[in-house]
């Protein structure tokens, strides 16, 4: 009977729990208290896997958690005040940064809707304002020109006229499929929790890749300031390239063109001082970018500028959204690596200004859901003919600054960036490019004062400097792919040459304290005798082991090397004095056999005096002052392995040559502030025997030299009351 109540428990527990659990804990309980166990253990279950549903849903989809709690009255009118601020700001630069990705003007401003848009449900950042920017614009204006060339669409019996539509439109699938796997990268890198790879990119090597990104934008805008047709090149050295055929060309200046373009950046700069000025008395900044952008249209379209004067304009902007399409999968192949490059670039420019803003308004960034984020906006922007998009330095000061509190204020933006898109996107027809250009020029102000870090580096960190001008310059000569990759492996390769010549230093006592400090860099600290204390401040790896041995010998104060020697040659000199004794009685013996033993007799007391005279001279085993040699000031050897993060099998090989060759010359080795995983590794490297014990450890340098000290001054004691 028991049985049966026992089964029929189970059966209702299984069937509630997977049929009916929204009713847990209704009717019909079960009868044991067996079943009870099993009903109860079902019930916890199902709550916590409520909990950690919902727990991955808020944490996957940010929105759902902050937006039941968010504080309409405090925050809804800084969030729209904000959020008009950045759309007002997002039209220019969508149109402008369009120029840069080498895409009709209207897919920039796809491009600050989509993408925004999505970012706001899925970004942690309250504060960042994504869309287009100009280091990542370049970046894929660069792939679709080497990819989609103007050379291939030449009209038939005319090389110098271009079927721009067919180009533009073969250069919008390249930038799509491109963006795709942009996004797909993002997403990757986000759901296996790689956003730590950005800090393979240090802060030096990113502003000096930003820095000369900003010198690659200036040059490809140059062309439009000046209403040259240039050629575009993307390959090594294109930067230079184009300068020399803009110098070439320099004489057929478009003098319209160039007198707006001045007038435009004249404007332009004197506006961005009086807002940085009066920052704090400007309720808002001045929307300069908006008022030169309208002015100009008027004007244009008045004047007719295109038809009067040649200057170029944007031309026809179609109104209304794209109906979504499917990039081009097959263009994957050719576009993989600078796609890679790009979702690395976006995401640092992303995660490195979210950080900013919230340690300064204390919230928490979770670095991989921002990728999930970004990629996420990519990806829905590709179907919609989007190109990459980042975070905006610009954009995201004036969210900030204006009283943005979430990414309500980004939904706001993208939202005026859609009413022009359907409604007004045909009003900017006669937009002069040169206009685009110059607020392109403008808004990289700020990318250039990242010039003083050379000043500043110099002063604090040579190896830095090192980094950002290698950067720089491989990003100015090679190109922004090929220049990235450089300086990344440039990086890597100086983290090894600095843990390959790490900082090595004798340690001295602080006095009448427990602490230790070099004595080459502080005059208070003194040796403590008879032990030296010597530390690293690197791993210990295949690279610079050899060099740590080398250096610790060369820091105490002894050639080690010459005194082994010296030993090894004593001991083999005494060895062979002995063998000649030896011999000499053997010979004696055997003459001994055979004649009377007068011979033995004779010689017995100088073949005796020998033997013992050998036997005094020579301990089992043989000691420097038995043979002759000079004894260390120094009886003990600690190594401070506090900065040692890890050690390699090679490492361990030479620790252990360490300690024997010490041991041979009577002195003994202790380690000190020794990690538990490099304990573990000595362990397993079967480091430790019978001579080198773990009892050679000590947890620190006072404890080691406390216990050193105490038994020497006993050992000393013995020897002189034993004479």
């Amino acid at each position: 009977m028991d049985k049966e109540l026992r089964n029929r428990d189970i059966r209702y527990c299984v069937d509630r729990s997977v049929f009916h659990e929204t009713e847990l804990g209704g009717s019909t309980p079960p009868s044991t208290n067996s079943g009870r166990a099993i009903f109860n253990a079902a019930k916890n279950k199902l709550r916590c896997s409520r909990s950690a549903a919902k727990s991955l849903l808020f944490k996957f989809i940010p929105i759902l958690q902050w937006l039941p709690h968010y504080p309409v009255k405090e925050w809804l009118l800084g969030d729209i005040v904000s959020g008009v601020s950045v759309g007002i700001l997002q039209l220019p630069q969508g149109l402008a940064y369009a120029l840069l990705a080498a895409v009709p003007p209207v897919f920039g401003l796809y491009s600050s809707f989509f993408p925004v848009f999505i970012y706001s449900f899925f970004g942690t950042s309250r504060h960042v304002s994504v869309g287009s920017f100009a280091v990542v614009s370049i970046m894929v204006g660069s792939v679709a020109e080497s990819l989609v060339t103007n050379d291939n669409f030449t009209l038939p019996g005319n090389d110098s006229i271009i079927d721009m539509d067919a180009r533009d439109k073969a250069r919008v699938e390249v930038v799509a499929a491109l963006t795709l796997l942009v996004g797909i990268f993002q997403i990757i890198l986000g759901l296996v929790q790689f956003g730590f790879v950005v800090t393979y990119l240090s802060e030096p090597l990113v502003r000096g890749y930003t820095t000369a990104a900003t010198i690659h934008v200036t040059v490809s805008q140059l062309k439009h300031i000046f209403g040259l047709p240039l050629s575009e090149k993307s390959q090594p050295l294109s930067l230079i390239y184009s300068l020399i055929s803009l110098f070439r060309r320099i004489h057929n200046t478009n003098i319209g063109t160039l007198v707006v373009s001045t007038i435009a950046l004249l404007c332009l700069f004197a506006v961005k001082e009086v807002n940085q000025k009066w920052q704090s008395k400007l309720p808002m900044p001045i929307p300069i970018e908006l008022v030169v952008l309208v002015i100009s249209t008027g004007v244009s379209y008045g004047i007719n500028l295109h038809e009067q004067y040649g200057i170029g304009i944007v031309g026809n902007i179609p109104t209304g959204l794209l109906a979504p399409t499917v990039p081009k999968t097959d263009l994957f192949f050719q576009v993989v690596g600078n796609a890679f490059a790009i979702a690395v670039v976006g995401y640092t420019i992303t995660i490195s200004l979210a950080k900013i803003f919230s340690m300064k308004h204390g919230y928490k960034v979770d670095s991989n859901q921002e990728l999930i984020a970004l990629g996420l906006s990519n990806l829905t922007g590709s179907f919609f003919h989007c190109f990459a998009v980042t975070s905006s330095m610009s954009r995201s000061l004036v969210q900030e600054s204006t009283g943005g509190n979430t990414q309500i204020a980004g939904s706001i933006s993208s939202l005026i960036i859609l009413v022009i898109i359907l409604k007004a996107g045909e009003l900017f027809t006669a937009l002069p490019k040169a206009i685009l250009s110059a607020i392109v020029i403008a808004n990289l102000k700020e990318m250039y004062k990242q010039f003083m870090d050379i000043p500043a580096l110099w002063r604090t960190n040579k190896y830095d400097l090192l980094i950002w001008i290698v950067t720089f310059l491989s990003t100015i000569c090679l190109n922004l792919d090929i220049g990235l990759g450089v300086s990344v492996i440039f990086g890597l390769l100086t983290i090894t040459f600095r843990t390959q010549l790490p900082q090595y230093s004798v340690l001295g006592q602080v006095f009448d304290t427990d602490i230790y400090r070099d004595i080459c860099q502080n005059t208070m600290t003194k040796e403590v005798d008879g032990i030296k204390i010597f530390r690293t401040s690197s791993a210990i790896y295949f690279a610079n082991a050899e060099l740590y041995a080398q250096t610790l010998k060369a820091k105490v104060g002894v050639n080690i090397d010459l005194l082994i020697e010296k030993k090894k040659k004593a001991v083999m000199k005494r060895k062979r004095g002995l063998q000649k004794v030896i011999t000499l009685a053997q010979r004696i013996l055997s003459n001994t056999k055979k004649g009377s033993g007068l011979e033995f007799l004779m010689n017995k007391e100088a073949i005796v005096g020998s033997l013992q005279t050998l036997s005094e001279t020579i301990p089992n085993p043989p000691t420097l002052q038995s043979l002759g040699l000079e004894r260390l000031s120094f009886h003990s050897l600690i190594l401070d392995f506090a900065a040692v993060c890890f050690i390699d099998t090679v490492g361990i090989k030479m620790l252990k040559i360490i300690f024997e060759e010490f041991k041979d010359i009577e002195v003994d080795v202790y380690l000190v502030n020794c990690p538990g995983s490099i304990l573990r590794q000595l362990q397993s490297s079967r480091f430790f025997n019978e001579t080198f014990t773990p009892a050679l450890i000590f947890p620190t340098i006072h404890d080691a030299v406390s216990y050193l000290s105490q038994t020497h001054e006993s050992s000393s004691l013995q020897e002189v009351t034993a004479i």
